[in-house]
C-alpha cells in the first residue's frame, strides 16, 4: 500500500476484516421506516441506531447524506449528531454534503462537516475551481471525494461536453483532481457505477480513490464496480443506500449487504 494517509489505512484494515468494498449509505427517510419502527424522528434514531449496529462489523465505511437529515430542520440535523455517535471510531463517516463556494465560504463548510460533525471525508463540487476545494483539502487528515462523472442520467448536460482539446469535461476535472492528489495526498473522486465510462477513467490515474455510488436500487453492480473502479492497492469505496435500508424487508441488514456484493 502506497498511501499514508489515515483515512485511508483505516479503510484498507476495513476491506481487510470485511473482505469487500462496500459503504453504506445513511438516506433516513421517515416515510420508508419498517413497521417496527414510528414514523417518527424518534423512530428514525432508533432505526438509524439498528443499522449501525447490526452492519458495523461488515461495512467499510457509512456514508450520511446531509440534505435527508437537513430536511427534518434542526432536530434532523441532532439526529446526524446523534448518528455520528453510533458510528465506531475504527469505521469512516463520509459526510456527503456537496458543498464547494468561494473561500471563505468554503472554509466555514469545512470547519462545519468536520469540526462539528466530526466527518473523516467529504463530498465536493469542483465547479468553482481550486481556491473553493482547498480550505477542505487543508484538512489533511481528512478524505475528499470530488465529483467527476456522477451516476445521474442529467450528468451529460455538463459532465460530458466536449471541451476545445476534444476531451470530455469529466476527465479534464479527473484528471486534475489526480494532479491535487499528488499535492495534497488526500483527494478522491466521484465516479458513478452506472457510467459506462468507469473502466476508461481508471486509466487516467491508478492511484486516485473512487468513490462509486449507483449500485443496488440505481442500478449499478458491485462485482463491476470494483473490477473497473478499483485503484493499484485493490482499495475503492462502493456505496449502497437505499438497497440496504429499505429494500427486502424480509432480510437482514447483513443479509442485503452479502446479496449486494454478491
Amino acid at each position: 500500500m502506497r498511501s499514508k494517509h489515515p483515512v485511508i489505512q483505516t479503510l484498507h484494515d476495513n476491506k481487510s476484516r470485511v473482505n469487500h468494498c462496500l459503504c453504506v449509505g445513511i438516506d433516513p427517510d421517515i416515510t420508508k421506516l419498517p413497521e417496527a419502527f414510528s414514523h417518527t424522528l424518534s423512530g428514525l434514531n432508533d432505526f438509524l441506531e439498528k443499522v449501525i449496529k447490526d452492519t458495523s462489523g461488515q461495512v467499510l465505511a457509512y456514508k450520511p447524506n446531509i440534505s435527508f437529515f437537513e430536511a427534518l430542520g434542526i432536530d434532523g440535523l441532532k439526529s446526524l449528531e446523534l448518528l455520528r455517535k453510533h458510528i465506531p471510531e475504527n469505521i469512516p463517516m463520509i459526510l456527503d454534503a456537496k458543498r464547494g463556494d468561494i473561500g471563505n465560504t468554503a472554509t466555514m463548510q469545512a470547519k462545519y462537516l468536520f469540526d462539528y460533525f466530526g466527518a473523516d471525508a467529504s463530498t465536493l463540487h469542483p465547479y468553482m475551481g481550486l481556491d473553493s476545494l482547498e480550505p477542505f483539502f487543508k484538512y489533511k487528515d481528512k478524505l475528499h471525494f470530488v465529483l467527476g462523472l456522477t451516476s445521474n442520467p442529467s450528468a451529460s448536460n455538463f459532465e460530458k461536453l466536449k471541451l476545445e482539446n476534444g476531451e470530455p469535461l469529466y476527465k479534464t476535472v479527473i484528471s486534475q483532481c489526480a494532479g491535487w492528489n499528488k499535492e495534497y495526498g488526500n483527494v478522491g473522486v466521484v465516479v458513478g457505477a452506472t457510467q459506462s465510462e468507469l473502466k476508461e477513467i481508471r486509466k487516467i490515474d491508478q492511484d486516485i480513490i473512487f468513490l462509486i455510488p449507483g449500485v443496488g436500487a440505481q442500478g449499478g453492480y458491485y462485482e463491476d464496480a470494483f473490477s473497473q473502479g478499483k485503484n493499484q492497492d485493490d482499495l475503492v469505496v462502493i456505496n449502497a443506500s437505499r438497497s440496504i435500508l429499505y429494500q427486502n424487508p424480509e432480510l437482514s441488514f447483513c443479509e442485503r449487504i452479502s446479496q449486494t456484493i454478491s
